[in-house]
């Protein structure tokens, strides 16, 4: 064998390719390696766990609450969610990507569902593997070695009461396996660090779970498609959110896009001839619960339009497009900023056409923080509302001024409405905007990209009770209203007479 290197290896790439010994042994070799890669996926699947963005939302609201609600569509993974995230917090395995509640001890934690049926075939399912089935063991969220020992629930064929978890660091953690059915008495009494309930739970058992997790600083999560409608639980989250509380939404094309890519890893996620089929089997009124998870509050929403009449996929917009931004204030709830560009050729006109292309949503930040986000948007006009002006006890400068002097363009005066025929100032009716939003959304004048997760989480939850605009998670709602109803200071890109100051003679400001 020649000493050159590169002789050598020219000899070994022939005798590779003309022994029919030597390629059959590689051959071998790979398959060997692709199906220990196989098992491997199969037994530790939360390594694999590659989470739709609103699962990322979902999971991160553990970070600071410890009441959660996942209220998602059919088919598009929430069980799965609620079980990966239920794995990790028993065994430690947290990926790179965490940014929820971290459990550095070993936990007791509690999966209910309806009845031992359904949580053996969902929840057990989910968690461990096909129930009955000893091979299957593992192939769930929680990977194979860190299984130590499930014992049986008695008078439930292969259904399981109590899964004990080997957790990182040493120690065992503890899955019990209740159900609804059982009654709100056999919720009563130990101390538990994390609750995961798939499907609505009756009022006095969510009572009892979140009781249980009080004195550990615990967490409850649930995961369910509202099917009872406006339940009081679903309606306590959506009307009156608590501190410590948080509400996910999430509906089949918040999935849509990433089943257009990843397909084979979701096989159990539908695709768009299958999201067609099925509706077409549901009743219209069950057609947003079951796509968007939505409750059934039909004439409550505040815009009752089907979001493809306004969903459009992403596309560059053209540098002529006047541009205006909407912000709204908040620091415990979120500021938010919606971005919106204007057909040129409609501008002014009752035929004028809007898209919203961008959005920016994010809480317990300072003006600063706020501020670096918002540049990376553009320098275009932004359109505030009234509280901006507001000083505090100190008397520091108003929220608008504070923009202001990190070199955003709020506009001179704090957002009114159009002014109407021979007035000078319009005023901030809140229903004289939605009224004109509505009227675009219908007219096929309103667009939105396909890809602004928070603005159609926002959207699907804005309602109405008693007739009047329930003003929670309403905050992207509220600055996409100021930014529509602002596009008279609408400036293009390549606008001469823009300079990127706050300059606004040409539409009568100053």
């Amino acid at each position: 064998m020649p000493r050159n290197t590169t002789a050598r290896k020219r000899i070994e790439c022939a005798q590779s390719t003309t022994d029919p010994t030597t390629e059959k042994s590689k051959i071998a070799r790979q398959i060997e390696i692709i199906k220990k890669l196989r098992e491997h996926e199969r037994y530790n699947r939360i390594q694999y766990y590659d989470p739709y963005p609103y699962q990322k939302r979902f999971h991160n609201t553990g970070s600071n609450c410890n009441q959660r609600l996942l209220m998602a569509g059919n088919r598009i993974g929430k069980s799965f969610s609620g079980a990966c995230e239920t794995a990790m917090h028993l065994t430690g395995l947290y990926p790179e990507w965490w940014q929820g509640r971290r459990y550095k001890k070993p936990i007791t934690a509690w999966c209910g569902g309806v009845s031992n049926e359904t949580v053996r075939d969902i929840l057990q399912a989910e968690l461990l593997g096909t129930p009955g089935d000893p091979q299957a063991s593992g192939t769930g969220a929680i990977p194979r070695t860190n299984i130590i020992k499930a014992e049986r629930k008695p008078g439930v064929p292969n259904a399981n009461s109590v899964v004990q978890v080997k957790h990182i660091s040493g120690g065992t953690s503890y899955l019990y396996f209740k159900a609804y059915e059982m009654g709100p008495e056999k919720w009563y009494g130990r101390s538990v660090d994390f609750v995961w309930l798939d499907e609505l739970p009756p009022s006095a058992i969510y009572s009892q779970a979140v009781t249980r997790t009080l004195d550990r600083e615990g967490m409850v999560c649930m995961t369910y498609t509202p099917e009872a409608g406006f339940d009081r639980i679903t309606a306590q989250f959506l009307n009156n959110l608590m501190p410590g509380q948080s509400l996910t939404n999430a509906g089949w094309n918040d999935a849509d896009e990433n089943i257009r890519t990843v397909i084979n890893a979701n096989p159990g996620h539908l695709t768009e001839a299958a999201m067609t089929q099925i509706l077409a089997t549901y009743s219209p009124h069950e057609r947003e619960m079951r796509k968007n998870g939505r409750p059934s509050i039909g004439s409550g929403l505040v815009f009752p339009i089907p979001e493809e009449k306004l969903m459009v996929d992403p596309y560059p917009i053209p540098s002529d497009w006047p541009r205006i931004l909407g912000i709204d204030f908040g620091y415990d709830h979120p500021t938010a900023l919606t971005c919106i560009a204007v057909n040129p050729e409609t501008i002014g006109t009752d035929e004028e056409d809007i898209v919203v292309y961008d959005t920016y949503r994010q809480s317990k930040a300072p003006p600063h923080v706020h501020s670096v986000a918002i540049k990376t948007r553009g320098n275009y006009p932004i359109a505030w509302p009234h509280d901006g002006n507001r000083r505090d006890s100190m008397g520091n400068p108003g929220l608008a001024d504070q923009y202001r002097s990190q070199g955003l363009n709020m506009l001179l005066e704090h957002f009114t409405n159009p002014p109407a025929l021979g007035e000078k100032k319009g005023g901030n009716s809140i229903e004289t905007g939605i009224m004109h939003m509505l009227t675009m959304m219908e007219t096929g004048r309103f667009k939105v990209f396909s890809t602004l997760t928070d603005w159609w989480e926002e959207f699907r939850m804005y309602h109405r009770k008693d007739n009047r605009v329930v003003p929670l998670h309403d905050d992207l709602m509220a600055s996409c209203r100021y930014g529509v109803m602002s596009t008279r200071f609408a400036v293009a890109e390549d606008d001469p007479t823009w300079t990127n100051d706050v300059k606004y003679q040409n539409y009568g400001i100053v």
